[in-house]
């Protein structure tokens, strides 16, 4: 009877999971307007009912479509493994292992996958997790460090201060997060090490600055001024009030921040640029990341590489990842940064933050001549 049964089983199996590869296209299909929306549900569906065996083509699919797609299969996942936790099923771990610790997996498929390892097993997960400290993945070493930052307070409290300063080095060589290095530095510094965090993260400090330019009824996002045309730091050109030239300016924010009030004053309706030369020492793929509450453009050796046209929408490091890549030498860059009519004490700001990393969040410093 079991000769007979065996076989019906796998071809009742392979029947219920042949559907799995068209599912998962259809949810890498999706478009961040929702169309799709009904097919997806659908695909969800088929890819929860096939239970564990459908877990590691999910992780394999995930980074493939948008960040929407990413989403359904994440939930599609966790849903599967709280369904086998119910039935007391096993989840594949050695195979969630053995694709975690592949680094060529997407970073957002790797990341599940830990997830579900500690879900499952959380003492493997701990395991694992402080060998992640160097992990590419910038949201696969959040753990290992957070992990540190415990040990070096552990220390600190035992008065053990060499050790702690040791454990802190460690913990900010890996972290890439700001409020994990906010952490690592205030507790450095509680130790008498300054930190130089505008090294560490890669900030852009030193730009030539002019404005400013008009931005009344927000129309100067658009309008071409000269700076966009040629960049001579010798020249001058007529602003919103008057003549304007490039001026030096260098930030002295632990975060980078050019603040434009600063060499401009507290002004509404107004345009202005930075421009700075970055050295680098080979070509190479690279992140430019920014932080900008205003309306915003930004080139790199003369091409346009990415905008946005909105306002006080908030502010944060590395509010926008954009790929570029760097030529050999000198590498210019150009920022267009917008002030609008808005008058609320939240509006003042006028500035931008700006950085170069590799896709880890690793700072790439610019070559020393």
């Amino acid at each position: 009877m079991t000769r007979i049964l065996f076989p019906a089983v796998l071809l009742f199996a392979s029947i219920l999971h042949a559907d799995i590869p068209q599912a998962l296209r259809q949810i890498n299909s999706l478009k961040p307007e929702g169309q799709g929306n009904e097919k997806a549900s659908a695909a969800w569906k088929e890819l929860v009912q096939a239970g564990p065996d459908a877990l590691l083509p999910i992780l394999s699919a995930t980074g493939q479509g948008g960040v929407v797609a990413d989403n359904w299969l994440r939930l599609a996942a966790n849903t599967i493994a709280d369904h086998a936790a119910k039935q007391n099923k096993t989840l594949p771990l050695q195979d969630l292992e053995k694709f975690l610790r592949d680094t060529t997996h997407d970073p957002a498929g790797r990341q599940v996958a830990f997830d579900l390892i500690h879900a499952s097993d959380p003492a493997k997960a701990d395991e694992i997790e402080p060998e992640l400290l160097n992990d590419p993945s910038q949201e696969l070493r959040r753990g290992a460090v957070q992990k540190l930052i415990a040990s070096g307070k552990a220390a600190l409290a035992k008065k053990d201060e060499m050790n702690a300063k040791l454990i802190f080095h460690q913990a900010l060589d890996a972290s890439r997060d700001e409020d994990q290095v906010k952490v690592i530095a205030s507790s450095l510094e509680g130790l008498g090490e300054k930190v130089d965090l505008p090294r560490h993260f890669g900030f852009l400090m030193k730009w030539q600055v002019i404005g400013p330019f008009d931005n009344t009824k927000r129309s100067g996002f658009d309008t071409v001024f000269p700076p966009e045309k040629e960049i001579n730091l010798t020249a001058s050109y007529p602003g919103k009030t008057g003549q304007v030239k490039w001026q030096p300016f260098e930030s002295t924010q632990d975060y980078g921040k050019i603040d434009f009030n600063k060499p401009f004053g507290l002004l509404k309706e107004v345009t202005a640029y930075a421009t700075t030369t970055f050295d680098s020492a080979t070509e190479r793929d690279a992140e430019i990341r920014l932080g900008c509450k205003d309306g915003w453009k930004l080139w790199l050796n003369g091409q346009l590489v990415f905008g946005r046209d909105e306002y006080h929408r908030g502010q944060k490091m590395d509010q926008y990842k954009l790929k570029c890549h760097l030529k050999q030498g000198p590498n210019v860059l150009l920022m267009k940064c917008c002030q609008n009519e808005q008058t609320e004490n939240w509006t003042v700001e006028w500035e931008f933050q700006l950085r170069i990393c590799d896709a880890t969040g690793t700072a790439i410093l610019a070559f020393a001549k």
